[in-house]
């Protein structure tokens, strides 16, 4: 009996030794996922500004048409014309008046700043850096300390020789502010174009009503000189008409092609490339690609249906 027991006692202790332990009470192990942000793309500059401020081609077309604009502007010197060509008041494409020119007004040519004499590498580098496409306020920032840092576009040192030796004055009318009078006229000086003069030689947004609209300052201008050329690079530089907010693309480029307009450009009028900014960036699919072009290959499969 005792030895049943024993081995009984065995059993059960062995029995105990064998079984599975208790499980230990379970955690919950709470995992966070953070999302890291994609690393933002290097900043590179837009095809506009590859062309306009990087390619040789720029450099030629720019070289080409201020070679134009001076031999012009020296022949109009050399024969002086009785008539200005900045638009009269109210003219129209149907009545293109022109001012007239006093027999003894000096003569002028007259030109934009941005972009027509000087690129502002500067600034359009640190909006691209900064992925802004305009900001007014680095802007207005930019037209009080970018002296150095805008360089002057090919061709035009050349050409503004040429002019003075023609005894054209120079005048630039440009859409920068007239509170920054000083930083304009150091940044025309560092970029090796000459002293200008407010009110003389140098105008700017503010000195005549119609906010950005330059009729106003060419109409000051004509006051005192005979303008026998206007260069820039939007048609707001030629005639506000140009600028009418009602226009669309198509409608724009047609007022160009007038009778009375047509002949004036590249004699007199002048307008240089600038695929960068401005309102010549417009137009929708059919204004870009009439419908009368639509074209695609014979062998090209029909387009989906919607």
């Amino acid at each position: 009996m005792k030895h049943r027991i024993l081995l009984s006692t065995i059993a059960f202790l062995a029995a105990c030794q064998t079984a599975p332990p208790e499980p230990a009470p379970t955690e919950k192990v709470i995992v966070k996922v953070i999302e890291t942000a994609p690393e933002p793309a290097p900043a590179a500059p837009t095809q506009g500004q590859q062309w306009l401020y990087g390619s040789a081609e720029s450099r030629i077309a720019l070289k080409q048409d201020w070679n134009a604009i001076a031999s012009y502007v020296a022949a109009k010197a050399a024969n002086r014309p009785n008539t200005s060509v900045v638009l009269a008041p109210g003219a129209t494409a149907e009545a293109a008046d022109f001012l007239a020119c006093d027999a003894d007004q000096p003569l002028a040519a007259v030109f934009d700043a941005d972009e027509t004499l000087i690129w502002n590498l500067g600034s359009m580098g640190y909006f691209t850096r900064i992925g802004v496409g305009f900001d007014p306020a680095i802007w207005d920032e930019w037209e009080k300390t970018g002296s150095g840092k805008a360089v002057a576009i090919p061709g035009v040192k050349d050409a503004f020789k040429r002019i003075r030796d023609a005894g054209v004055e120079i005048i630039v009318n440009t859409n920068r502010s007239n509170a920054n009078i000083q930083g304009s006229a150091d940044t025309l000086k560092s970029a090796g174009l000459g002293e200008f003069a407010h009110g003389r030689t140098l105008y700017l947004r503010g000195d005549a009503p119609g906010g950005s609209g330059k009729d106003g300052r060419r109409y000051m201008i004509s006051d005192d000189y005979c303008v026998i050329a206007l260069a820039g690079d939007q048609l707001g530089d030629i005639a506000d008409l140009f600028n009418d907010k009602a226009l669309t693309p198509p409608e724009r480029k047609a007022l160009t092609a007038a009778p009375a307009f047509d002949p004036m450009w590249g004699n007199g009028w002048f307008i240089l490339p600038n695929p960068v900014y401005g309102p010549s960036l417009a137009g929708s699919m059919e204004e870009v690609f009439p419908p009368e072009t639509d074209w695609a290959p014979p062998t090209a499969p029909p387009p989906a249906e919607e």
